[in-house]
């Protein structure tokens, strides 16, 4: 029996824990906050039934990594699986997404030519590419090409302008094949909120013997002679003979400067954007449509990338009849979102509203919640399998999982699951 010490409280750290206890090791989980559930945690107020998360989370139903996690768990018949209507912007209007029989309605095709040769490429993306060969190209050029110009520009340059703001024409594009390959347009979430499913997880592993330390921040990560490791809390040292970190690869450096510096190089020299979200609670509905996802070009003058109305995915009767608005966007680290208040935000915001609601008026707010992290989404450049971290570290049994390290895949649960469960595999199969 190995002490196993797992370096944050996500999903990801959590279902490696899971499979290191179940193999017979003593496993500690050290989380620096006093939740558990990483970026997937959220928020209750009182007169609330489901907690609503601080980043808008969905699964895609094509995720297999946490519906096997759920079903080992017992917890499947906890799932819900609404049908909510996305939109895109196009020329001051919104167009439906949801469906491949919607997306012809779209403006940017030219028919018939455009409705073929989008379908045709879509296929060779989602069927037949492999993303080792996509990851030499630029998806920018790559797009332009194929699908042709007018149906980028109308399309898929915004979302990748949205995502990646002036990183956007550096991102490869097996990022793009990713999205196609792994997403469905069905979604599904957890009865109860991503809290309530976190929650009973930590509840499963306290039961299965882990321990589990919230506000207990790691300060470093020392090696020793024999291959142990001294972490330093603030309680003080405590030795194990492993330990997996589940932290950006900047905390990670910063944790371990003992690394030797071509892995602290790596670490640090990959790139990240961070994540903006402004909760609304609304008195009234804000798309009477009914649209769940509204993506916002920056050409069009909106402050934000994305307008997601939770309450036309999950009913407001969950929420005491509350109705739930994230704005949310992606940016660099450095962007001055990050230094305003909810108050300066919520003034830049608010009148957008109007553009999806001409009804809306500031008398609707009831509430509003301010969460920013600095690590979000990692941009992947070109040729970027060659700069993904070793899970296993050059520090003899310390062991990083994150989701810089999913890649080709994008950011998510069903992905922290994966690589969680994957280090711990390695981990279960060292001597």
């Amino acid at each position: 029996m190995k002490h196993i010490a797992i370096i944050g409280a996500g999903l990801g750290g959590m279902a490696a824990a899971f499979d290191l206890r179940r193999a017979g090791n003593s496993v500690t989980i050290l989380e620096a906050a006093d939740y558990v559930g990483g970026l997937a945690a959220g928020f209750k107020q009182p007169h609330w039934d489901w907690s609503v998360e601080r980043f808008y989370h969905h699964w895609f139903t094509s995720d297999q990594s946490i519906f096997g996690l759920l079903g080992e768990l017992g917890l499947s018949d906890h799932v819900v699986i609404p049908r909510p209507k996305t939109v895109a912007y196009y020329n001051g209007r919104f167009y439906p997404l949801d469906s491949p029989l919607a997306a012809l309605t779209f403006p940017g095709f030219s028919f018939p030519f455009g409705v073929v040769r989008f379908g045709l490429v879509t296929a060779y993306l989602r069927y037949l590419a492999q993303w080792p060969a996509l990851e030499k190209h630029l998806a920018d050029s790559w797009m332009r090409k194929w699908y042709g110009e007018r149906l980028y520009t109308a399309m898929l340059e915004p979302l990748l302008v949205g995502k990646f703001g002036r990183h956007s024409t550096e991102v490869n594009m097996a990022w793009m094949w990713a999205r196609l390959k792994a997403r469905t347009t069905r979604l599904a979430t957890f009865r109860g909120g991503f809290q309530a499913f976190c929650d009973l997880f930590a509840g499963r592993l306290r039961r299965d013997g882990v321990t589990l330390r919230l506000s207990t921040p790691v300060e470093r990560i020392e090696p020793l002679e024999g291959g142990r490791l001294r972490l330093h809390l603030p309680s003080g040292p405590e030795e194990f003979d492993q330990a997996l970190s589940t932290t950006s690869p900047g905390l990670l450096a910063r944790m371990a400067p003992a690394l030797p510096e071509g892995y602290l190089k790596g670490l640090l020299s990959l790139q990240h954007m961070g994540a903006v979200v402004l909760t609304l609670s609304l008195r009234h509905q804000l798309s009477t449509e009914g649209y769940y996802w509204y993506n916002l070009p920056k050409s069009a003058g909106y402050p934000f990338l994305a307008l997601v109305e939770h309450t036309n995915f999950l009913s407001p009767s969950y929420f005491g009849g509350d109705h739930i608005v994230y704005c949310g966007d992606y940016l660099d680290p450095d962007h001055e979102y990050f230094s305003l208040g909810k108050e300066q935000l919520l003034e830049r915001f608010l009148p957008a509203l109007a553009r999806i609601n001409p009804q809306f008026s500031p008398d609707w707010l009831q509430d509003a919640w301010l969460w920013r992290t600095t690590y979000a989404q990692p941009i992947p450049l070109v040729n970027h399998s060659r700069n993904i971290p070793a899970i296993q570290t050059p520090i003899p049994n310390l062991y990083f999982a994150s989701m810089s390290q999913v890649y080709p895949w994008d950011r998510g649960t069903n992905f922290a699951v994966e690589i969680g469960r994957r280090a711990a595999g390695m981990m279960n199969r060292s001597v």
